[in-house]
């Protein structure tokens, strides 16, 4: 019996044999992303269950990053979205996480909202039918996130405790892209553009998600309440 051990991200196979390399696995990044604003939240699942003392968590952009695979405005709107949503909620104490309700309008499937609700539970705990269901009676963190709702706004948000809430839209149009940007983005979708334009076009393209993230972090008119 053969047992292969990836230790990193590249492998060769020789004359049937398998070979493994060791490789860095730190992912490397665009610095702004640890400058962008951090989420710090209590949860206490994780301090009954000796995951985070005192159930602090600090949650950075290069968390959501991970999660979502990309850095895009969307990304980071849902990032800024969710953190004014607890600020708000929460305005002289920590987040709770495992303790807000998060609804959108929309249905999940529709735009960008599979995104924006991927982010919401990272910092929220909120989770779907498919949610941790919770330890005799507590910190259930099932059908906590709804989709297709229906209200005015795009995102609601609800504390359990004391059910104030708000409800929040973003408009991330108010950050433009780089005018450069597409035609190198249709060249590289046309496969006619070299590793200079596809590297001009991530540089662009991660401008405006910083411009997004570090200029307008607490823009009213990015993020901004609906009722």
């Amino acid at each position: 019996m053969t047992i292969v051990i990836f230790t990193g991200a590249h492998s060769a196979y020789d004359d049937g044999i398998v070979s493994t390399f060791s490789r860095p696995t730190a992912m490397k990044y665009p610095s702004f992303f640890d400058r962008a604003p951090t989420v710090t939240v209590r949860d206490e699942l994780a301090q009954l269950l000796g995951a985070a003392e005192d159930g602090l968590i600090t949650y950075r952009y290069v968390d959501a990053v991970r999660l979502a695979g990309h850095s895009c405005p969307t990304v980071a709107g849902a990032w800024l979205l969710t953190r004014r949503a607890l600020q708000l909620l929460y305005p002289e104490q920590l987040p709770q996480r495992g303790g807000v309700r998060v609804e959108f309008s929309a249905p999940a499937g529709q735009g960008v909202i599979g995104v924006i609700a991927s982010i919401a539970t990272l910092l929220t705990g909120a989770a779907g039918v498919g949610g941790f269901k919770g330890i005799g009676g507590r910190h259930s963190r099932r059908d906590l996130l709804r989709d297709g709702v229906g209200f005015d706004g795009e995102a609601r948000f609800t504390r359990l405790d004391n059910g104030s809430a708000v409800e929040l839209g973003m408009d991330m149009g108010k950050v433009p892209l780089d005018a450069r940007a597409l035609p190198l983005l249709q060249r590289i979708l046309a496969g006619a553009a070299n590793a200079a334009e596809t590297a001009e076009f991530g540089r662009l393209w991660q401008q405006r998600v910083r411009a997004i993230l570090i200029d307008h972090a607490d823009d009213p008119e990015l993020v901004f309440a609906t009722d």
